[in-house]
């Protein structure tokens, strides 16, 4: 993969020459110290990529001669994190995350213990935050694809709107949670094939409440247990995401 990737939405199709938005411009050319000549990556974070030659090094608007374009394969499974806001910045750390693992979709949610609670301008500036964050991860590990970001939302109203995925998953401390293992050769064993659309629930510091818990049963979620140990919820996240994708590529 060449050193250096950039984000860029075009105004048309099949552009010949690109101009990066300023803050990429600085990016590329006064943070990575991208020369002219130099092989650039542009991608749209929807799978379109240009491969390109810097040709305009300039700091507020680099130019690129586009060599040829591709378009980048599909992840062939999609993956849903509905993760229960923590504290400080470990949200940050989560949404870079999951978009290194190749997740579709984010949605941050208010739950019952979730300490952190936002007015719609608070939160639409984290959202821009974490598009920032999840942006910067996609750079950094070549995923062409980026998740989208959705508003701040209670748990509960996610719960019982959660329609249309082929498993349903919320991550347990209670007993009597299964194993993912267990879930998805069940899956298999009546469909026939693996499961393409999954939602997983990742709680807040001290798990989802017992309410909560009753209420995704009811809507057809699957308790999900990651091991005899606590994990922070950044743990989790990271830990229920790695072996979820890695158990859908087999």
């Amino acid at each position: 993969m060449p050193d250096f990737r950039v984000h860029f939405l075009p105004p048309v199709a099949d552009p010949a020459e690109i101009t990066l938005s300023p803050e990429e411009s600085h990016h590329l050319v006064a943070v990575n110290r991208a020369a002219q000549g130099a092989t650039v990556v542009a991608f749209d974070g929807r799978g379109n990529e240009w491969i390109c030659e810097l040709a305009g090094a300039d700091r507020r608007a680099a130019r690129l001669r586009v060599r040829f374009a591709q378009k980048a394969k599909p992840i062939p499974w999609r993956i849903t994190l509905g993760q229960a806001l923590p504290l400080g910045g470990a949200m940050d750390s989560i949404v870079r995350k999951a978009t290194e693992i190749g997740v579709s979709f984010i949605v941050p949610l208010e739950s019952e213990r979730t300490q952190v609670h936002m007015d719609s301008e608070r939160s639409d500036r984290k959202i821009t935050k974490w598009q920032t964050a999840a942006l910067e991860a996609a750079k950094q590990c070549g995923n062409p694809w980026l998740p989208e970001i959705a508003p701040v939302t209670a748990a509960s109203a996610f719960i019982e709107s959660a329609r249309g995925y082929d498993l349903r998953l919320i991550a347990s401390l209670q007993p009597g949670a299964k194993s993912l293992k267990s879930v998805l050769a069940q899956f298999r064993a009546s469909q026939g094939r693996a499961p393409v659309n999954v939602l997983w629930l990742i709680g807040p510091e001290g798990d989802f409440t017992q309410a909560e818990m009753g209420l995704s049963r009811t809507h057809g979620f699957e308790p999900i247990t990651l091991g005899p140990l606590v994990l922070r919820c950044e743990t989790a996240a990271v830990y229920a995401l790695s072996v979820l994708s890695y158990e859908l590529s087999g």
